[in-house]
Parts: C-alpha cells; structure tokens; sequence
C-alpha cells in the first residue's frame, strides 16, 4: 500500500493575494527585519520572503517573526557549515537520502526510511537531517522551491520512533523549512495512518505526518 500526499496550501486557509499586494508585503517585512549580512542576506530573496508569507497565510508580523527567528537560528547553527565527515555515520544505513532522480516536475527527491535509524544521538539525527535537506535544497533548479519526500515504512514499528527528535524535526522543518514540502509519497505506511488521510483531503501532511509519530 502506498499514498501519495500533495502539501496543501498554508495552515489549509491561504488566500489569494495579488502580485501587487505580494510585492507591498514583500517590501513590507524587508523594512521590518532591515539590513542584513550578506552571508544571511541570501537567504531572504523574494522567492524565500515568500514562502514564509504563505507559510503565515500572507500576515506580514507573523511572517517577518518567522524570518527573523530562522536567521538568528542560522547565526548560531550554522547549518550550511555542516560537512560530510561530521554526520557520515549517520548516513550509514541509508536512513535519509538524497535521490539521484528527480521527479517529473524536476523537483529533488529526498528518500527516507524511518526502520533504519542506526543512532540514539539526537544531536546527530538532527545534524544529519538539516544536512540532507541543505543538500536537497542547493539540488533544486533555479525554478522550483518545493521538494518530493519519498518516505518508506518497510519494516518499520514504533520502536524507531523518537519523541524527541520528532519534536525537534517537526520545529527545525515547520519554523525553518516552510513551504519547501510539495509532495510526500507515503509507502507501504502503517494502518494507523490510513483514517487521517480519509477524513480530508486538505490538509498540511508536513504536520499530520509528524502529528502521527508523536501522538503512536
């Protein structure tokens, strides 16, 4: 069995905003976090001011919190300074990756297979995790903000599920990865899952994915 989960718009109410309107409110929180340095300043073009507006249904003092909360958390952990050697061992199951196919819109696929956690450091898990996703995100065409997960249950039982690093995936992808998840393909997933995704089709499957793990 296997279900494949199209992200729905942001907290399942987005409205239509005008380009126009999008340019005043872009310009908006550009004033309200003013001026940056250059090595954070990369990380606020327009395409990413707004994806934080849609992630914060296009309210500009949500959105600008928002921002400004990833670029103190990009100060301090500085995640495009993780290297390879650092969380290798992580890597050595194949728990997460990045594929090396794209889907048929050219996104990037991240693969992730939750039966293989091989480690109980959740400061490496989460290193590992924000190293997968800069990786997948420096893999997206120019054009495309939004990626594919490819998330595969085989073998997979609660006992692979950390509360705690759930918990924090959900705060490190939720605060300061928005609007980056467009598909999420769901094989072979536990019973369990199945009456969330009857109940609506519009639904944000970032949080109900993680809601699940952490609610078994």
């Amino acid at each position: 069995m296997s279900a494949a989960l199209k992200k729905s718009s942001s907290n399942g109410s987005d409205k239509s905003v005008t380009t126009e309107e999008q340019h005043a409110k872009i310009s908006e929180i550009r004033k309200l976090i003013g001026p940056l340095p250059e090595k954070l300043a990369i990380y606020c073009s327009d395409a990413a001011l707004t994806r934080y507006l849609r992630a914060r249904n296009w309210n500009v003092k949500k959105a600008t919190k928002m921002l400004k909360e990833t670029l103190k958390w990009r100060a301090e952990y500085k995640p495009e300074e993780i290297r390879w050697e650092e969380v290798a061992h992580e890597a050595e199951t194949g728990k997460i990756y990045r594929s090396n196919y794209i889907d048929k819109h050219g996104r990037t696929v991240l693969v992730m297979r939750p039966s293989c956690q091989n480690t109980k450091s959740t400061k490496g898990q989460i290193r590992y995790l924000v190293y997968c996703m800069e990786n997948a995100i420096l893999n997206l065409p120019p054009d495309k903000e939004q990626m594919v997960w490819l998330i595969d249950f085989n073998g997979y039982n609660l006992s692979h599920t950390s509360v705690k690093v759930t918990r924090e995936t959900a705060h490190i992808l939720q605060d300061h990865y928005p609007e980056r998840l467009g598909l999420a393909i769901l094989y072979n997933p536990p019973k369990f899952f199945e009456p969330f995704w009857k109940v609506t089709p519009f639904f944000d499957i970032f949080s109900t994915f993680l809601f699940l793990l952490l609610s078994c």
